[in-house]
């Protein structure tokens, strides 16, 4: 499975080199978002959904804003296309033709939970900054793109449709963003506790 995982990452990697300018375009859409995240002392993770060569949603990371670990930047782009598709009225299944259309842009590899959710909604596709090697769900970790995802895993995640995916679009500028975060310290993480004295007490 390594093997196969390794094989599937420099498949991706390849592909880089045939994208298009438009590609790269929208890539710097997901890193403004990711901008504005790290403005906002979130994780600096942006994204931008298209359809028809159009942006028609965006969204940057906010769990630390939101109190909500799962507020990823992929899971806010696709709240705001679900609000707006519904109070369109449009239908459940009218709603899943709409996302086999769309394109998703985002600067780092959705987590496990963003690529099952993508999967799951059935995007057409996904183009990803940096790589995610603790939790990535486009190969770095499970390759749940891949429609051969069945015979990894079981439950709801097997309902995945799978998506065509690429790596490694401008993933230079997106490890920058990462890097100034962590250097800078996140000064919503917990605060480490007061050493313990080890010395003996003196009487």
């Amino acid at each position: 499975m390594r093997k196969r995982l390794v094989r599937e990452k420099i498949n991706m990697e390849c592909q880089v080199e045939l994208c298009s300018s438009e590609t790269f375009a929208y890539m710097e859409l997901a890193l403004e978002q990711a901008r504005h995240a790290l403005d906002s002392l979130e994780v600096p993770v942006g994204c931008v959904i298209v359809e028809d060569g159009k942006v028609i949603a965006s969204g940057r990371n906010r769990t630390t804003e939101t109190r909500n670990a799962t507020r990823h930047a992929e899971m806010e782009a696709i709240d705001v296309l679900l609000e707006q598709w519904q109070k369109g009225g449009l239908s459940v299944s009218e709603v899943a033709e709409k996302f086999s259309k769309c394109v998703l842009y985002v600067t780092c590899e959705p987590c496990i939970m963003c690529a099952a959710a993508l999967s799951i909604l059935g995007i057409e596709e996904v183009y990803y900054g940096c790589a995610n090697d603790k939790f990535g769900g486009c190969g770095s970790i499970l390759p749940l793109h891949s429609s051969s995802t069945q015979s990894l895993t079981s439950g709801v995640v097997a309902q995945g449709k799978g998506f065509k995916c690429t790596g490694g679009i401008m993933a230079s500028e997106a490890v920058s963003l990462l890097r100034c975060f962590y250097e800078q310290g996140n000064p919503n993480a917990p605060k480490p506790h007061r050493p313990v004295n080890l010395q003996p007490a003196h009487h």
